[in-house]
């Protein structure tokens, strides 16, 4: 009967699933990463690099799925109801990780509940362009244009709830000016719009622009960091025209499926950090005009709370509530 006990409990033990060995045989099938934005946007471009260094590195393929649409709450949605088992994983930007909470009502998913961080990848600088035909030059010619002509200046920006509309919202806010939201369902559409003169003025992540601006096709007017950035180093910030300790700056990060067994996020952690750290990722980050981060959860962490806490006051005080 000892004998039957004790096989008895080495097969329990046998067919009982544990995070540890889960993990260890993690990655043995392709590995989706959730990009909330069309395919040629900022976001999925790094995304990409990060896919393809995580193939090379686990021997396994990492598939960018872009789940464009509500402000990057259909991806968010997507990989929230997700099976935490490290197959699915959200590569994202701050609406969908941290500020559609502040703005969408009855969202479907609640980031700080059903994601857990796992690294914080890189930052980037807005940038406020306009049409090259467009009579403003600068950000405050851009003002007092939208100033003498209410409602009739279109922002084109990457989706209700995003950085590029907290961004227009607060700008017009603060200038008491109203100029036309024009949401897009990411960046590419919204540049092919600019292009053609369909939009006047687009609100956005900057590294996708640069090769416009470099060409003459679009007119920088303005950056939204606190100083200069290296790439457009005669494009004044938005305080240089008056917006005192005005900053908005863009971030990427991967978080996960509340629950994915804490082994794999570290394994992915360590991935993307080496490939920040490698020769290979800060070519690429320079490349696509990006600033590489990495760090531990626990820093995305604390940064994500920090950006809940700037951004929530400016949202409210925008008034910026979506269905």
């Amino acid at each position: 009967m000892r004998l039957l006990a004790f096989g008895l409990l080495g097969l329990a033990l046998a067919i009982t699933p544990s995070h540890r060995g889960f993990a260890q045989e993690w990655p043995n099938r392709p590995v989706t990463m959730i990009v909330p934005f069309p395919a040629g946007a900022a976001v999925d471009t790094l995304a990409r690099a990060v896919a393809h260094a995580l193939s090379e590195d686990f021997g396994k393929q990492f598939i960018v799925d872009n789940r464009a649409g509500a402000g990057g709450n259909l991806g968010g949605t997507a990989a929230a109801k997700s099976a935490a088992d490290g197959y699915t994983w959200l590569f994202g930007t701050p609406a969908p990780i941290a500020l559609n909470k502040l703005m969408y009502k009855g969202l479907a998913y609640d980031s700080e509940r059903d994601f857990t961080p796992v690294i914080l990848v890189a930052k980037s600088p807005m940038i406020i362009a306009a049409t090259s035909g467009f009579p403003a030059k600068t950000l405050p010619e851009l003002i007092v244009y939208a100033r003498q002509n209410p409602g009739k200046v279109n922002v084109g920006h990457p989706g209700n709830g995003t950085l590029g509309h907290i961004t227009s919202a607060l700008i017009q806010q603060f200038a008491g000016v109203e100029m036309t939201h024009v949401p897009y369902r990411g960046s590419a559409p919204l540049i092919t719009d600019l292009l053609s003169g369909q939009v006047d003025v687009a609100m956005d992540f900057m590294p996708t622009y640069l090769p416009l601006v470099a060409d003459r096709k679009i007119r920088a007017l303005a950056v939204t960091t606190s100083r200069r950035v290296a790439q457009l180093p005669d494009v004044p910030t938005v305080q240089e025209a008056g917006f005192r300790n005005f900053e908005a700056t863009a971030w990427y990060a991967i978080v996960a499926p509340t629950g994915t067994p804490p082994d794999i996020m570290s394994k992915v952690n360590k991935a993307v950090n080496a490939f920040l750290n490698s020769d290979k990722g800060k070519a690429i980050l320079e490349q696509n005009s990006l600033q590489g981060v990495g760090g531990s959860p626990e820093d995305l962490k604390a940064f994500i709370d920090g950006e809940r806490d700037k951004w929530r006051p400016v949202i409210e005080a925008a008034k910026i509530a979506m269905q």
